[in-house]
């Protein structure tokens, strides 16, 4: 796995919603309307960054869910970043 240019990430960040790129990671948040719902979603992602085998830095206070993702084997973002990325935005849009 390679780590993806600066190029490449502001590339890829054009098609990925609510995303930014700082700090060597990719960075996101998510506000929900309870605790429940929040720890319904963190589950749910789970489950794919274990199908992945790819695990993000988060933490959870209450109804928010901040996310960090990064490679750390290439000290940087690698397509399976990215892939991640898709999967939470589209888990998060299911529980809302």
């Amino acid at each position: 796995m390679k780590k993806l240019t600066d190029f490449e990430i502001n590339k890829k960040l054009e098609k990925l919603q609510d995303w930014d790129y700082y700090d060597d990671a990719l960075h996101t948040d998510f506000e929900f309307d309870n605790f429940k719902d929040c720890m319904s979603a963190m589950n749910r992602i789970a489950f794919e960054c274990e199908a992945l085998n790819h695990h993000p830095e988060w933490t959870n206070i209450y109804n928010t869910l901040d996310i960090k993702l990064t490679t750390h084997d290439v000290e940087g973002v690698t397509k399976l970043d990215f892939k991640l990325a898709k999967s939470i935005n589209k888990i998060v849009e299911i529980e809302e």
